[in-house]
């Protein structure tokens, strides 16, 4: 198979390690120098006055952009007007990022078979899914054909998709490893539906009936890499049995992992977005475990990752993984490594009307947050959540008011009549807060709506907090205080989403180096594995075991 990974933006390459501690070192001194803009909260942006944190010369440029163009800048895109020091920012960051554009599968392995997924096997699967599980299932396959792998350990299996494709298409013996019992239940269910289809087709076609294997199921809470080695390895000893049963120890205290015998398969790790340290044990499990000859992962949740604190540099924590990494200056934190799952795929594919309604949406949410200050500083000291079912919740509920003002053609009515709770003293409250002469309807009605919905925004959000409206709560002063500054919104988060892309770049470099550390007898290398505009978390590192007489060779 092909070894050469994708090379990065530039000069930078991580066909080595030493190429590899490179790239990483250029990101970490890149990084450090907009550590304010990383760490920046959306929450704060109003109270801390955020936007001050940029170049006033960028923001000045920026906030006359047309939305096109802030979508774009995540991407590299830059304009001939724009400040040099704007543009230098821009691409030089996208200079540091990983390619993500999906390369060929033959490019990875030439003579792959992507096996189709049906309509059958394909049941409960969206477009995104099924891509991911067509790609991933073939890759698998190829790797595991290569290397001899005969078992394939599914690691944070969910409700199945990948241990049936490859059960069913590729015909692999596949051990299901997941936390949730009841995506055992759901797994073991769907596969026997779908081998009564399967049983019949190959009967058709004079299969033999011993193929026809369902995924075996284990149901785990995998807290360490000893914990998954453990359970991988008893899980694969028997072979004959379909099904492994729920094991009850797995506790913090990881069980002892056990030498593998005559009994045990070689095997092949695999994970379609395991989520947060889950993908990092199984890099341990691949270097420590004889058995395991091959890994493919594919991460996600990079918020979720452990992160050591720099003092123990055998410590083995989610994050950092590699040696050089550990001894780097470099600490993400947990606001830093969510802001790596930014895809400039995805804002570049927002239309202009999602995309100010998602700014609108990061308004309002800065804006609450003074609302909490001045009124409930007991909740806003706790930092309080609202929580992404309430977010999109709330998201719903501006929506249909939006349509519902436009619809019924009322806005004056109703923006007059909510301006006049706030205040009853005021004959013409839109002129006085945004100097807008009367007769600019469009104007009127926007800034209108703006306040509207921001009030249900927060009546809402304290609903969800368990707070009360107060009385002389007076939501139209707050909004009056930060509504200029709100066009300011939309530059900044997009200048911030312009470095996600480098934190996850650092993440999966930090990978990629844990693997090249290690002897070589390791082969390891970074694969964009899925169309990033369908599959964001698309990166793939793929590694392999080598033979002494291949390494001599």
């Amino acid at each position: 198979m092909a070894a050469t990974p994708p090379s990065g933006g530039g000069a930078y390459s991580c066909e080595t390690a030493a190429r590899t501690r490179e790239w990483m070192e250029a990101l970490a001194a890149f990084l450090g120098r907009y550590r304010p803009l990383l760490e920046a909260h959306v929450v704060n942006f109003f109270k801390d006055r955020m936007w001050e944190l940029v170049d006033a010369e960028w923001m000045e440029c920026l906030r006359r952009e047309p939305v096109e163009s802030l979508l774009r800048l995540p991407s590299g895109c830059v304009k001939e007007h724009w400040p040099a020091t704007l543009r230098e920012f821009v691409l030089t960051a996208r200079s540091l990022v990983v390619p993500r554009e999906q390369k060929a599968l033959q490019s990875l392995v030439p003579d792959i078979h992507v096996a189709l997924i049906g309509t059958v096997l394909a049941q409960g699967m969206n477009s995104k899914k099924k891509h991911e599980i067509e790609n991933l299932a073939a890759v698998v396959h190829a790797i595991a054909k290569s290397c001899g792998a005969k078992t394939v350990v599914d690691v944070g299996s969910g409700q199945g998709y990948l241990a049936q494709a490859l059960s069913f298409e590729y015909q692999l013996p596949v051990v299901a490893i997941d936390a949730s019992s009841h995506h055992a239940s759901v797994t073991i269910a769907r596969a026997e539906r779908i081998k009564k289809h399967y049983a019949a087709k190959w009967y058709n076609l004079h299969v033999e009936k011993q193929l026809l294997t369902v995924p075996r199921t284990v149901t785990c809470h995998v807290l360490s890499s000893d914990t998954l080695a453990a359970v991988t390895l008893d899980a694969c000893k028997d072979d004959h049995g379909e099904y492994v049963r729920e094991i009850k120890a797995c506790t913090k205290k990881s069980p002892q992992i056990q030498e593998p015998t005559q009994s045990s398969p070689p095997l092949i790790l695999a994970g379609l977005h395991a989520c947060g340290d889950l993908s990092v044990n199984m890099l341990r499990v691949f270097v420590s475990c004889e058995q395991v000859k091959a890994l493919v992962s594919v991460g996600c949740c990079y918020n979720l990752l452990s992160e050591d604190s720099y003092e123990d540099t055998n410590a083995c924590h989610g994050f950092p993984m590699s040696k050089a990494a550990k001894l780097s200056e470099l600490v993400l934190g947990k606001s830093i490594r969510d802001l790596a799952c930014q895809s400039a795929e995805r804002w570049r594919s927002l239309t202009v009307d999602i995309a100010l309604q998602n700014f609108d949406v990061h308004a309002f949410r800065a804006a609450f947050q003074l609302v909490l200050e001045k009124y409930f500083p007991e909740v806003s000291r706790l930092n309080p959540s609202v929580g992404r079912q309430g977010k999109a919740l709330r998201r719903q509920r501006l929506r249909k008011i939006v349509e519902s003002q436009m619809a019924t053609d009322k806005i004056d009515d109703f923006s007059h009549s909510t301006l006049e709770e706030q205040n009853k003293n005021s004959d013409d409250v839109v002129s006085v807060i945004y100097g807008v002469d009367k007769g600019s309807d469009e104007i009127h009605h926007d800034e209108c709506r703006k306040f509207a919905l921001f009030k249900d925004f927060t009546l809402s959000g304290l609903g969800r907090l368990g707070c009360g409206p107060v009385e002389d709560m007076r939501l139209l002063e707050i909004w009056k205080d930060v509504q200029p500054f709100s066009e300011y919104i939309g530059p900044f988060w997009c200048l911030r989403a312009a470095l996600g892309p480098l934190v996850e770049t650092y993440i999966l470099l930090d990978r990629l180096l844990f693997l090249q550390e290690q002897s070589s007898l390791v082969e390891a290398l970074l694969f964009p594995l899925f169309d990033p505009t369908m599959s964001p978390r698309n990166m793939a590192i793929i590694a392999w075991k080598l033979s002494s007489n291949s390494s001599e060779a």
